[in-house]
């Protein structure tokens, strides 16, 4: 185990991306935080954070949510 420190902070996101992380984070059963941390410590490293099964769920969710938002979108995004 690594021992860290957690912070609070004021994350703002594309509301129905959160909601799509919340239901993910649900359906691993971890915070939040903690899948959020782990997806970034797997991209920072060049490495896929998910498996097949939970891209599947993920997708599932990006269904359920209405999230249409891609990658490409990442650097266009514009607030109302």
């Amino acid at each position: 185990m690594v021992q860290i420190e957690r912070v609070q902070t004021g994350l703002r996101i594309e509301r129905n991306l959160l909601k799509v992380l919340k239901g993910l984070a649900e359906y691993l059963d971890m915070p939040l935080g903690e899948l959020v941390e782990g997806i970034t410590l797997h991209v920072f490293e060049g490495k896929a954070p998910f498996s097949g099964e939970t891209l599947q769920k993920i997708e599932q969710l990006k269904a359920v949510y209405d999230l249409t938002l891609t990658a490409q979108d990442a650097h266009r995004l514009v607030e109302k």
